[in-house]
Order: structure tokens, then C-alpha cells, then sequence
């Protein structure tokens, strides 16, 4: 019979999951471990992406996590929802063979907006494989000249959608960057060695990271995050069972990772400094565990998808913050959206000191109300 769970149990062990908490069965002390973790991270904001690493890996510096993008332990692609997330490099075809191809079922729709035909974009795959064989790299300006040059179109949408294009084809992938540049790579020179994997191995693979990373969820939360129809999503989960457990939370049945099933559940505490752009949030498509409804506006302004960076107390968003980066200091605005006495407003500013200190930088804070 499932766990029943209060949804403050349930809040504990997602953040758990999160490895925001330590965790009972894993320490990652790695970006390569990390990124395995989860299987994919959001990281569509280079900065977000390093700081989502750097959160879950104390101590270490955004000169470390680059170091270790360098050395490949992980990479960014398009593997779902048409959406850039750092995937284990040895994992990047078959993921984008099993999700990241579903995006392409409205490319022709968007090419069609752009002025774009299926030929110029198969003619920008040969293009950018051609530039970049050999072990080659360009930039992001780079590649765009390139197809310039080959009489391709990139004004507009039209570059980004056939640097797309090219990625989800797995032909390149985005590589660290150079300086303040995206760099590109073609995926088999960069990641040599790849996986392979059936597609019910494959399902049952990112059923287990995704809840194991993010549980206690449900079937439509997996479907909505990988992008697979909820046939495909409940299929994985099925083929995952044995790691995985059941509970109910005020009575849906979710599933969480074996290992955490039986764990010791305290009531969480933590105030975190998060970026926007994090699974924290972006993980999931029901946020009313973590965020109050009330204050969706204030996080994501608009409802354009841009996610700001959050403040978290308690497994709960308290605030939202925003960060510029100088040459001798980093300034950080914050807004809070609970009330914070002094005491609280003291660990958030020491929650927000360890993003300096992964910067390399003394803080100032700024208090907006």
C-alpha cells in the first residue's frame, strides 16, 4: 500500500530529491555525477546553469564547473521540449533520439513562419558539419557567417531555428563557451562516446532519473517534463518500477525513488538562493508544493517563461533576487515576497553570499522593500 504523505513530508523529500538536502543514498561531488543525477538540467541561461551546478556541488567555484564543462563531463542540447539542458555527454544521442526528436514535429510549421524550407535546413546540417569536422569550434557568430556564406538566411529567428535545427538532428551541440561567446561543436567529436540504448531501456532510464531527481511526482508531471506522450511517460515508469516506490500526497498517488522511500523526513529549514532557470521550478508543471500562486506574477513576470532567480525558505519561494556583476563586487537586489524579520533577512544574505563566493566576489545587498 502507498505512503501517505502531508504535502510538507512530500516538500521534504522533493528537495531531497533535488539534492538541495543531503541525501541518504548519494553525495555527487561531481558536474558529470550531478548532471547524471538528474539526466537533464535545465540551462537554456548559461549562468543560471552553472549556478544551478554550483549549488548542488559547495565549494566549488564557476571557474571549477566550467573547467569540468571542459573536460566534457556533461554538455548542452536541445533533448526536450525544444528547450536547452545541460544531459551526461554519453547520454545526448539517445535522449535526443527519444525526446528531443518530438520537437521537431512542429519544424516545418515554423520554418514555413521564418521563409525557411525543409532543404535549407537539411543544407545547414551539411553546412555546420562540414565547418566544424576535423575537431573544429566556432562561435555562435561564427557558425551564423558560416551559413551566410553558404547562402543561407540567419536574419530574424532564422539562425537560431537552424543552429536548432542542426542540434536536435544530433549532428553539433553547444560547447562551453569562449569568453562571453556560445561555442559549437559537432556532438560525435565531442561526445565520442555514446550510450546506446532499446527505447523501452531508454524510457525506463529517464522515468528513474526524473523521479529520483524530482519526486514525489506523477505520471503527467514526467510526460510534461521529457515531453513524451503520457503512453510513453506511464510506459517508462512501468519498466522503472523496481526502483521506484509509490506514496500519496493528500491522496495522489506519486512516485518517488526507492531509496528515499523509507528515509527520515524532517521538516525542512533551508533558506536557498536559487536561479531562475532551475529544476527547483522548471521541473515540474504543478509548482504550488514550492510557490504560492499568489506570487507566480512576481516570478515569472508576464507568464513569458523567464523565471527569476528565487529566494527559498522552508522548501517555500520567499522573494525573488537579481544580480550584477561588477569588476570588484557583486550586487544583488532583493525583493522579498513574505514578510523577514532581521534574523531571516541575515540567512538570506548569507544564502546569497555563497553565489558570490562561487563568483569569486565580495556581495552587497540591496533590499527593495
Amino acid at each position: 500500500m502507498p505512503v501517505d504523505l502531508s504535502a510538507a513530508d512530500a516538500l521534504a523529500l522533493r528537495m531531497t530529491s533535488l539534492l538541495l538536502r543531503p541525501h541518504p543514498s548519494t553525495r555527487p561531488g561531481t558536474v558529470a555525477e550531478v548532471v547524471e543525477w538528474f539526466g537533464a538540467m535545465q540551462a537554456q541561461d548559461l549562468a543560471s546553469g552553472l549556478w544551478s551546478l554550483g549549488a548542488r556541488l559547495p565549494g566549488r567555484s564557476a571557474a571549477d564547473v566550467q573547467a569540468a564543462l571542459e573536460r566534457r563531463e556533461a554538455l548542452r542540447t536541445w533533448p526536450m521540449r525544444g528547450t536547452v539542458h545541460l544531459v551526461p555527454s554519453a547520454d545526448a544521442r539517445w535522449m535526443l533520439e527519444l525526446t528531443g526528436v518530438r520537437s521537431l514535429a512542429g519544424a516545418a510549421t515554423r520554418r514555413a513562419q521564418l521563409g525557411l524550407t525543409e532543404a535549407d535546413a537539411d543544407r545547414a546540417v551539411e553546412v555546420l558539419g562540414t565547418a566544424l569536422a576535423g575537431g573544429g569550434r566556432l562561435t555562435r557568430a561564427q557558425c551564423l557567417a558560416t551559413l551566410r556564406a553558404a547562402g543561407l538566411g540567419t536574419d530574424g529567428q532564422r539562425g537560431y531555428h537552424l543552429l536548432w535545427y542542426a542540434s536536435v538532428r544530433g549532428v553539433t551541440c553547444v560547447a562551453p563557451n569562449v569568453g562571453t561567446e556560445q561555442t559549437f561543436a559537432l556532438l560525435d567529436e565531442w561526445a565520442p562516446t555514446s550510450h546506446r540504448l532499446e527505447r523501452d531501456e531508454a524510457l525506463a532510464l529517464l522515468a528513474h532519473r526524473y523521479v529520483r531527481g524530482h519526486g514525489p511526482v506523477t505520471d503527467r508531471e514526467f510526460a510534461g517534463w521529457s515531453g513524451l506522450t503520457l503512453t510513453d511517460a506511464r510506459r517508462g515508469l512501468a519498466a522503472a518500477d523496481d526502483a521506484l516506490s509509490t506514496v500519496r500526497v493528500d491522496g495522489t498517488p506519486m512516485y518517488v525513488d526507492a531509496a528515499l522511500a523509507d528515509a527520515p523526513r524532517t521538516a525542512p529549514d533551508d533558506v536557498l538562493a536559487l536561479p531562475g532557470f532551475d529544476e527547483y521550478l522548471l521541473g515540474f508543471r504543478d509548482r504550488t508544493l514550492m510557490l504560492d500562486p499568489a506570487h507566480q506574477a512576481a516570478v515569472v513576470p508576464g507568464n513569458n517563461g523567464i523565471f527569476q532567480a528565487t529566494v527559498v525558505r522552508a522548501g517555500r519561494v520567499v522573494g525573488v533576487w537579481k544580480r550584477k556583476v561588477g569588476r570588484t563586487a557583486v550586487t544583488v537586489t532583493v525583493q522579498p515576497l513574505t514578510t523577514l524579520d532581521a534574523a531571516a533577512r541575515a540567512r538570506v544574505e548569507q544564502a546569497l553570499g555563497r553565489y558570490a563566493d562561487f563568483l569569486g566576489l565580495p556581495a552587497r545587498f540591496d533590499w527593495l522593500t
